[in-house]
């Protein structure tokens, strides 16, 4: 494609820094809006004098617009990451998953040079809630997510696609499997770690251990959220983004324990809550992603390889 302006909010987080990072390959201008409340600008240390980076927040920011002007496309990654926050904090995910994404939007339509730009919004497999259907297509409804950080997020679905219509923007919606690798800040990966580091003779493990879910390694996901947007002729679309198969959950401790060198670490299941990990969190999640691999992209690592080298990934980013 010819050489485009890109802008990447939460683009110092840990898929929105490897965005950075594939944009910057193909040879595009790339924009980085950020409030840093869980993105680090060390993730972008290696490509600061490429990039334009603004230190700001969707939420409070009165010149968006201006920061929008001469963008081509958006691609919406800000947003409270942990889905687990939202059960004890229900605002959170309601600032900023939806204010922050009505007030982009907003100032897209409002941009004063051209048209406004397209975009990508990085969703979530909990906007299906305990769906019925495994694999869930992305046509699976209705749509109950259980957690206030699903439920934002198909709001913030909802409010693109009527932007979309009312006001001609051209978008798309990824709805991610679990994203692991390297410069991930949460998740099942890095909690084990930390856990294992503070104690290595036994490991919590929130749950029954019979979840099962699909794992993609961040390194597939953003290439096929760019292969997705880059190809897209509709006005608006919806994409699962994972792999076709999954992993039971107490299959990882042994894929942690092992890459940490550890030996005859005991494992203390929490029970959860009815089974799963806490309140909101989906018990079984497997995503049909056909849709998106007829496109022409196939992820490079199936789940438990994705676990095997994000695990190795995680230790070494530190390690330092």
């Amino acid at each position: 494609m010819a050489k485009r302006s890109y802008l990447v909010t939460g683009g110092a987080g840990f898929i929105g820094s490897h965005m950075v990072d594939a944009l910057l390959e193909r040879g595009h201008q790339v924009k980085v809006y950020d409030n840093l409340s869980s993105g680090k600008k060390e993730f972008l240390s290696h490509c600061m004098d490429r990039i334009e980076f603004m230190e700001k927040d969707l939420v409070s920011d009165p010149d968006l617009i201006e920061s929008l002007e001469g963008v081509d496309h958006v691609y919406h990654i800000a947003a409270n990451p942990d889905v687990r926050v939202g059960a004890d904090d229900t605002w959170v995910s309601v600032e900023q998953n939806i204010i922050a994404t009505y007030n982009l939007l907003e100032a897209m339509r409002k941009v004063r040079t051209g048209p406004p730009p397209s975009i990508s919004f990085t969703s979530t497999s909990t906007v299906y809630g305990n769906a019925t259907v495994l694999p869930t297509p992305e046509n699976y409804g209705p749509l109950m997510p259980i957690s206030q950080y699903g439920a934002s997020k198909l709001a913030a679905e909802a409010l693109i696609s009527a932007f979309s219509d009312n006001f001609g923007i051209k978008a798309s919606v990824f709805r991610f499997a679990n994203v692991v690798g390297s410069r991930s800040t949460h998740g099942i990966l890095f909690d084990f770690y930390h856990k294992l580091k503070a104690d290595p003779t036994q490991l919590e493990i929130l749950g029954d251990g019979m979840q099962r879910k699909s794992y993609i390694h961040v390194s597939d996901c953003v290439k096929g959220v760019i292969h997705a947007t880059e190809g897209q002729e509709s006005r608006f679309e919806y994409y699962n983004v994972g792999t076709r198969d999954y992993t039971v959950i107490k299959e990882i401790p042994d894929v942690v324990v092992e890459a940490l060198g550890l030996e005859n670490v005991k494992y203390n299941y929490t029970g959860g809550h009815k089974g799963a990990g806490w309140k909101g969190d989906v018990k079984f999640m497997s995503l049909n992603v056909e849709k998106i691999i007829n496109t022409g992209w196939m992820y490079n690592l199936n789940s438990r390889q994705t676990l095997e080298r994000a695990v190795r990934e995680i230790i070494s980013d530190l390690s330092v």
